[in-house]
């Protein structure tokens, strides 16, 4: 395990999720890197009020060379990397008859793809020390009836299927890899591009009946992030509130 002070890559850092896991990061004394299209200044400033250093970089992590520089910047300015959160991510809702295949590459680009190329990215870096966190978000979509998502719930269940496969190959550096998958919730993204109906009416199927929040999957992150999972890996937990049950 590395002793010392911990340093955490967010991607899709900006809002929502992101900026969530990263807080809840910085309160535990853990550094960030916030990486998002988005500026993340505002994430940077709740990090640095939470007592933790952060560095804000704009950044298409689906991109090959991106995520190379981004390993260099964190070599240099860190030292290395201890924790991923794999959060960045579309989920555009357009019938099937409507997804072309440009749409469904995006799709896969940003919400698999990018997961890969930050894996590969960091791992060698976590592998150095022996000790490292990986944590992919997909979603609890991929056990639902969700019309107009099948390009989005393909790559969430691609998700799944890479955190499997991945744990198995980084163990043996100490390095875990598991996934978090929420519901349909109250984030600016959530509100932006699902209809308040659904929610709602997700929320009710519920066995925690009321619509979900950024701070609602923070908790699970966390644990996952942390030392007390050292035994948890190539697992899929879903924080949705008892939507669904594995």
């Amino acid at each position: 395990m590395s002793t010392h002070r911990k340093v955490a890559v967010v991607t899709g850092a900006a809002q929502g999720f992101g900026r969530a896991i990263s807080v809840g990061l910085a309160v535990r004394g853990i550094d960030i890197v916030a990486v998002d299209l988005s500026d993340s200044e505002e994430t940077l400033a709740e990090v640095e009020a939470a007592g933790a250093r952060g560095v804000s970089l704009k950044a298409d992590v689906s991109i090959p060379e991106t995520t190379e520089r981004l390993a260099a910047v964190l070599e240099a300015e860190f030292g290395g990397c201890d924790i991923l959160v794999n959060n960045a991510g579309i989920y555009p809702n357009v019938s099937f008859s409507d997804i072309d295949y440009e749409l469904w590459q995006r799709v896969q680009r940003i919400n698999l793809d990018s997961q890969f190329l930050m894996s590969k990215a960091v791992v060698p870096l976590m592998a150095r020390g022996k000790w490292g966190r990986i944590v992919n978000i997909t979603s609890n979509s991929v056990a639902l009836p969700a019309p107009g998502l099948s390009h989005y719930m393909a790559s969430k269940m691609g998700v799944i299927g890479f955190t499997r496969g991945l744990a198995n190959d980084v163990a043996g550096d100490g390095i875990t890899v598991n996934a978090v998958g929420p519901t349909a919730s109250l984030t600016p993204g959530g509100k932006a591009h699902i209809d308040p109906e659904v929610i709602t009416s997700l929320s009710m199927a519920q066995a925690i009946k009321r619509p979900g929040g950024p701070q609602d999957i923070v908790g699970t992150v966390l644990f996952l992030a942390s030392e007390d999972s050292a035994w948890v890996t190539g697992q899929t937990i879903m924080a949705d509130g008892g939507l669904t049950r594995l």
